[in-house]
Protein backbone atom coordinates (compact mmCIF):
# COMPACT_ATOMS: atom_id res chain seq x y z
CA UNK A 1 0.00 0.00 0.00
CA UNK A 2 1.47 3.37 -1.05
CA UNK A 3 1.97 6.02 1.59
CA UNK A 4 -0.46 8.92 1.18
CA UNK A 5 0.52 12.56 1.72
CA UNK A 6 -1.59 15.70 1.94
CA UNK A 7 -0.13 18.79 0.27
CA UNK A 8 -1.57 22.21 1.17
CA UNK A 9 -0.78 24.88 -1.43
CA UNK A 10 -1.07 28.63 -1.44
CA UNK A 11 0.33 31.56 -3.39
CA UNK A 12 1.28 35.17 -2.90
CA UNK A 13 1.04 37.90 -5.57
CA UNK A 14 0.54 35.44 -8.44
CA UNK A 15 -1.40 37.84 -10.70
CA UNK A 16 0.44 39.33 -13.65
CA UNK A 17 -0.35 43.00 -13.07
CA UNK A 18 -0.93 43.33 -9.32
CA UNK A 19 1.87 45.85 -8.81
CA UNK A 20 3.92 43.46 -6.68
CA UNK A 21 7.46 42.58 -7.73
CA UNK A 22 7.96 39.12 -6.21
CA UNK A 23 5.65 36.10 -6.44
CA UNK A 24 5.72 33.00 -4.24
CA UNK A 25 4.10 29.59 -4.73
CA UNK A 26 4.42 27.27 -1.76
CA UNK A 27 3.12 24.28 0.13
CA UNK A 28 3.13 22.54 3.49
CA UNK A 29 2.88 18.75 3.35
CA UNK A 30 2.59 15.86 5.78
CA UNK A 31 1.55 12.18 5.88
CA UNK A 32 -2.22 11.66 5.69
CA UNK A 33 -2.29 9.69 8.96
CA UNK A 34 -0.76 12.65 10.82
CA UNK A 35 -3.10 15.37 9.52
CA UNK A 36 -5.62 15.21 12.37
CA UNK A 37 -2.95 15.17 15.08
CA UNK A 38 -1.21 18.18 13.51
CA UNK A 39 -4.46 20.15 13.14
CA UNK A 40 -5.33 19.53 16.80
CA UNK A 41 -1.90 20.71 17.91
CA UNK A 42 -2.14 23.89 15.83
CA UNK A 43 -5.53 24.68 17.40
CA UNK A 44 -4.04 24.08 20.86
CA UNK A 45 -1.36 26.68 20.14
CA UNK A 46 -4.07 29.21 19.25
CA UNK A 47 -5.90 28.46 22.52
CA UNK A 48 -2.67 28.83 24.49
CA UNK A 49 -2.52 32.41 23.20
CA UNK A 50 -6.16 33.08 24.10
CA UNK A 51 -7.43 32.83 20.54
CA UNK A 52 -10.44 30.72 19.54
CA UNK A 53 -9.70 27.49 17.67
CA UNK A 54 -11.59 29.02 14.73
CA UNK A 55 -9.15 31.96 14.49
CA UNK A 56 -7.69 31.98 10.97
CA UNK A 57 -3.93 32.32 10.93
CA UNK A 58 -2.84 34.57 8.06
CA UNK A 59 0.36 36.41 7.23
CA UNK A 60 -1.62 39.64 6.79
CA UNK A 61 -2.71 39.39 10.45
CA UNK A 62 0.81 39.15 11.90
CA UNK A 63 1.44 42.02 14.28
CA UNK A 64 3.72 42.79 17.25
CA UNK A 65 0.78 42.15 19.61
CA UNK A 66 0.33 38.57 18.36
CA UNK A 67 4.02 37.89 17.76
CA UNK A 68 4.32 35.06 20.32
CA UNK A 69 1.44 33.11 18.74
CA UNK A 70 3.11 33.16 15.34
CA UNK A 71 6.54 32.32 16.75
CA UNK A 72 5.02 29.29 18.51
CA UNK A 73 3.45 28.15 15.25
CA UNK A 74 6.79 28.43 13.45
CA UNK A 75 8.54 26.54 16.24
CA UNK A 76 5.94 23.79 16.07
CA UNK A 77 6.56 23.43 12.33
CA UNK A 78 10.29 22.95 12.91
CA UNK A 79 9.79 20.64 15.90
CA UNK A 80 7.40 18.25 14.13
CA UNK A 81 9.29 15.85 11.84
CA UNK A 82 6.11 15.13 9.84
CA UNK A 83 5.77 18.71 8.56
CA UNK A 84 7.63 19.96 5.48
CA UNK A 85 7.63 23.17 3.44
CA UNK A 86 8.57 23.96 -0.17
CA UNK A 87 8.40 27.32 -1.95
CA UNK A 88 9.23 28.66 -5.38
CA UNK A 89 10.16 32.34 -5.46
CA UNK A 90 9.94 34.48 -8.60
CA UNK A 91 11.90 37.54 -7.44
CA UNK A 92 10.88 39.95 -10.20
CA UNK A 93 7.75 39.45 -12.32
CA UNK A 94 8.61 42.53 -14.41
CA UNK A 95 11.31 40.45 -16.12
CA UNK A 96 8.79 37.98 -17.52
CA UNK A 97 8.55 38.00 -21.31
CA UNK A 98 5.74 35.59 -22.13
CA UNK A 99 5.46 36.80 -25.74
CA UNK A 100 9.01 35.62 -26.43
CA UNK A 101 7.98 31.98 -25.93
CA UNK A 102 5.67 30.25 -28.39
CA UNK A 103 2.21 29.59 -26.98
CA UNK A 104 2.98 31.04 -23.54
CA UNK A 105 0.85 33.49 -21.63
CA UNK A 106 0.79 34.22 -17.90
CA UNK A 107 -1.66 31.37 -17.21
CA UNK A 108 0.37 28.66 -18.97
CA UNK A 109 3.53 29.94 -17.30
CA UNK A 110 1.73 29.86 -13.93
CA UNK A 111 0.93 26.15 -14.34
CA UNK A 112 4.55 25.42 -15.28
CA UNK A 113 5.69 27.18 -12.11
CA UNK A 114 3.22 25.20 -10.00
CA UNK A 115 4.65 21.99 -11.43
CA UNK A 116 8.19 23.20 -10.73
CA UNK A 117 7.20 23.93 -7.13
CA UNK A 118 5.58 20.52 -6.61
CA UNK A 119 7.83 18.20 -8.62
CA UNK A 120 10.48 17.98 -5.90
CA UNK A 121 7.85 16.75 -3.43
CA UNK A 122 6.24 14.09 -5.62
CA UNK A 123 7.51 10.50 -5.51
CA UNK A 124 6.28 7.84 -7.94
CA UNK A 125 5.86 5.28 -5.14
CA UNK A 126 3.51 7.46 -3.05
CA UNK A 127 0.06 9.03 -3.44
CA UNK A 128 -0.87 12.66 -3.00
CA UNK A 129 -3.96 14.66 -2.18
CA UNK A 130 -3.39 18.29 -3.04
CA UNK A 131 -5.50 21.09 -1.56
CA UNK A 132 -5.49 24.69 -2.80
CA UNK A 133 -7.01 27.75 -1.18
CA UNK A 134 -9.99 29.14 -3.11
CA UNK A 135 -8.90 32.51 -4.53
CA UNK A 136 -11.31 33.52 -7.28
CA UNK A 137 -14.25 32.51 -9.44
CA UNK A 138 -11.97 30.75 -11.92
CA UNK A 139 -11.02 28.17 -9.30
CA UNK A 140 -12.77 25.14 -10.81
CA UNK A 141 -11.32 25.74 -14.26
CA UNK A 142 -7.85 26.35 -12.81
CA UNK A 143 -7.89 23.23 -10.64
CA UNK A 144 -8.82 20.98 -13.56
CA UNK A 145 -6.05 22.41 -15.73
CA UNK A 146 -3.49 22.15 -12.92
CA UNK A 147 -4.43 18.52 -12.22
CA UNK A 148 -4.02 17.72 -15.93
CA UNK A 149 -0.64 19.48 -16.14
CA UNK A 150 0.73 17.81 -13.00
CA UNK A 151 -0.39 14.31 -13.99
CA UNK A 152 0.81 14.62 -17.58
CA UNK A 153 4.23 15.84 -16.49
CA UNK A 154 4.82 12.71 -14.39
CA UNK A 155 3.02 10.32 -16.81
CA UNK A 156 0.35 9.76 -14.15
CA UNK A 157 -2.43 9.31 -16.73
CA UNK A 158 -4.49 7.02 -14.47
CA UNK A 159 -4.06 9.45 -11.54
CA UNK A 160 -2.55 6.87 -9.25
CA UNK A 161 0.05 9.29 -7.88
CA UNK A 162 -1.91 12.56 -7.74
CA UNK A 163 -5.25 11.08 -6.79
CA UNK A 164 -6.96 14.30 -5.77
CA UNK A 165 -6.62 18.02 -6.41
CA UNK A 166 -9.27 20.02 -4.59
CA UNK A 167 -10.19 23.59 -3.75
CA UNK A 168 -10.80 24.29 -0.05
CA UNK A 169 -11.38 27.22 2.27
CA UNK A 170 -8.27 28.10 4.28
CA UNK A 171 -10.25 29.02 7.41
CA UNK A 172 -11.26 25.33 7.68
CA UNK A 173 -7.77 23.82 7.31
CA UNK A 174 -5.01 24.47 9.85
CA UNK A 175 -2.16 23.28 7.62
CA UNK A 176 -3.25 25.64 4.84
CA UNK A 177 -3.12 28.52 7.31
CA UNK A 178 0.42 27.49 8.23
CA UNK A 179 1.31 27.48 4.52
CA UNK A 180 -0.12 31.02 4.18
CA UNK A 181 2.00 32.19 7.12
CA UNK A 182 5.26 30.74 5.79
CA UNK A 183 4.67 31.79 2.17
CA UNK A 184 3.84 35.30 3.39
CA UNK A 185 7.11 35.46 5.31
CA UNK A 186 9.12 34.34 2.28
CA UNK A 187 7.35 36.90 0.08
CA UNK A 188 7.79 39.77 2.56
CA UNK A 189 11.51 39.07 2.88
CA UNK A 190 12.09 38.67 -0.87
CA UNK A 191 10.26 41.92 -1.61
CA UNK A 192 12.61 43.76 0.74
CA UNK A 193 9.74 44.91 2.95
CA UNK A 194 10.13 45.98 6.58
CA UNK A 195 8.41 48.01 9.26
CA UNK A 196 6.31 45.36 11.03
CA UNK A 197 8.23 44.08 14.05
CA UNK A 198 5.98 41.01 14.36
CA UNK A 199 6.62 39.98 10.75
CA UNK A 200 10.36 40.61 11.09
CA UNK A 201 10.44 38.39 14.21
CA UNK A 202 8.69 35.54 12.36
CA UNK A 203 11.17 35.77 9.47
CA UNK A 204 14.13 35.81 11.85
CA UNK A 205 12.80 32.73 13.67
CA UNK A 206 12.44 30.89 10.35
CA UNK A 207 15.99 31.86 9.42
CA UNK A 208 17.38 30.76 12.78
CA UNK A 209 15.56 27.43 12.81
CA UNK A 210 16.23 26.58 9.15
CA UNK A 211 19.78 28.01 9.05
CA UNK A 212 18.97 29.48 5.65
CA UNK A 213 18.74 33.11 4.53
CA UNK A 214 15.40 32.28 2.79
CA UNK A 215 16.51 34.40 -0.17
CA UNK A 216 18.53 31.72 -2.01
CA UNK A 217 17.88 28.28 -3.49
CA UNK A 218 18.45 25.46 -0.99
CA UNK A 219 19.86 22.03 -1.76
CA UNK A 220 17.43 20.02 -3.87
CA UNK A 221 17.24 17.26 -1.25
CA UNK A 222 16.48 19.62 1.63
CA UNK A 223 13.31 18.17 3.17
CA UNK A 224 12.34 20.55 5.97
CA UNK A 225 12.32 23.93 4.28
CA UNK A 226 13.07 23.71 0.58
CA UNK A 227 13.33 26.86 -1.56
CA UNK A 228 13.87 27.42 -5.26
CA UNK A 229 14.61 30.92 -6.53
CA UNK A 230 13.48 30.97 -10.16
CA UNK A 231 15.05 33.33 -12.67
CA UNK A 232 13.51 34.40 -15.97
CA UNK A 233 15.50 33.30 -19.01
CA UNK A 234 17.26 36.12 -20.79
CA UNK A 235 15.68 36.67 -24.19
CA UNK A 236 18.23 37.19 -26.96
CA UNK A 237 17.61 40.15 -29.22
Amino acid sequence: MSQVFNIYCDESCHLENDGQKAMVLGSVWCPLEKTHEIAVRLREIKKKHHMPASFEVKWTKVSPAKKELYLDLIDYFFDDDDLHFRALVIPDKSKLRHDAFLGQDHDTWYYKMYFDMLKVILRPDAQYRIYLDIKDTRGAEKIKKLHDVLCNNIYDFSRQVIERLQLVHSHEIEQLQLADLMIGAIGYLNRGLHGNAGKTAVIQRMQERSRYTLTKTTLLREEKINLFRWQAAEVQG
